[in-house]
Formats: C-alpha cells, structure tokens, sequence
C-alpha cells in the first residue's frame, strides 16, 4: 500500500493547470454535509473540473442514492493543524520514533506538501438517501478520530453485507470518473493531484496546492 508519505508522491511533479475552485452547492446532483463547515467554506469547494467529475460520478448510482459530500478543499493552514494534531496523538500512545510517527500519521492525514485535499483535488464524502439519511458504510467518515481504524481502510475486514454493497457502489461510480481511492479511508477520492498521478501512471499532476 502507498501511503501520501512515500517520497515516491513526493517526487511527481506538478504542471498546475489553473483551475479554479468551484461551489459544490450548485451541483443538484450532489449533497453538501455542514459537519466540516470552516469560516471560509472552504470544504465546500473544489476543483471545477474535480467537480464535474463527481457530479458525472453521481449520475451513475442507483435512484434515490446520491453523493453526501463532507470535505472537499482544505487551507494549508488547517492540513498542518490536522497533522500535527495526530502526530501529537501517536505521541501520546508511545510511538516515539519520529519517522515512525509520521509514517503513521500519514495513513489518516496527508502531509501538507502532497495534501490533495490543499490542491482541491480530493472530496472525503458517503452516501445518502433520498431523505439526506447516510446509508450504511460500515463505519463513519474520519472514524479514526473516534478510534475506529479498523474500519477506516476500504477493504477492512468483517464488513456487513449491505456496508459493504454500499461501498462498492461508491466505489464504482467514482472509478467510472477518474477518482482513486486512498486506501486506508473508503471515503477519500482524488483525480489530478500527485498521489492519483502516482497510482494511475500519469506524467504529472496538475493540481497544486490552491487558496
């Protein structure tokens, strides 16, 4: 499994096309969550072509399901906040080499200087209904804030029937579209940033990090 703190993510370069942000609430397609709500609305925002994208996604699922959207763009300010946050967490628990520590922290919070959420490039986002009600995923969006791991991988074992359906519905619109998925959370996707470059072969990204 690649994780965002392999120097390999690193090293892919990035030609930034100049894509603007754009509002996810003038896609009737789509849900917007207020649980990631920021002063700026940033989480509301992405890439306009990362955009178009989803909204393409979302017409691919089965009546009456519809994208739930928590998190799409993230300031730089508020990723290194995060990450420091879960290095200050891994800490706590004993993880005491540094390396180690950061390595592990990746796996949940991108390290700045790759951050597809700070290029605008990554949604974290469920399903819902036709009511707005979450369908059954098998686990909560940043359940490893509550200490649910385990269920934060999209292949994690022991998934129900239906949780597991669900996210392969998920899975398969997205996929139709472009995005890839960071593994280790089955809400996360991407398209254009450095980590999707690495994974699908393309030359290069072509988002950067955006305010």
């Amino acid at each position: 499994m690649i994780l965002l703190s392999d120097p390999r993510v690193h090293a892919v370069p990035v030609v930034e096309c100049g894509e603007p942000l754009a509002e996810v609430t003038g896609a009737p397609e789509l849900r917007l969550d207020p649980r990631e709500r920021d002063p700026e609305g940033a989480y509301g925002r992405m890439r306009s072509g990362v955009l178009a994208r989803l909204r393409r996604a979302a017409r691919e699922l089965p009546d009456g399901i519809v994208p739930l959207v928590v998190e799409g763009h993230r300031s730089v300010t508020e990723q290194a906040r995060r990450f420091a946050a879960y290095e200050d967490r891994l800490r706590a628990a004993g993880v005491t080499d540094p390396v180690e520590r950061h390595r592990r922290a990746a796996a949940f919070v991108s390290p700045v200087e790759v951050a597809p959420h700070c290029a605008g490039a990554a949604v974290d986002l469920t399903l819902a209904d036709a009511t707005g009600a979450e369908l059954d995923m098998g686990g909560a969006v940043n359940g490893h804030r509550a200490g649910s791991e385990a269920t934060c991988p999209f292949d994690a074992p022991g998934l129900s029937r239906t949780a597991r359906h669900h996210r392969d519905l998920l899975a398969r619109a997205l996929r139709s579209a472009g995005f890839v998925n960071y593994p280790t959370e089955w809400w996360h996707w991407s398209y254009g940033d450095r980590y999707w470059a690495l994974t699908t072969g393309a030359d290069g990204a072509v988002y950067g990090p955006v305010e």
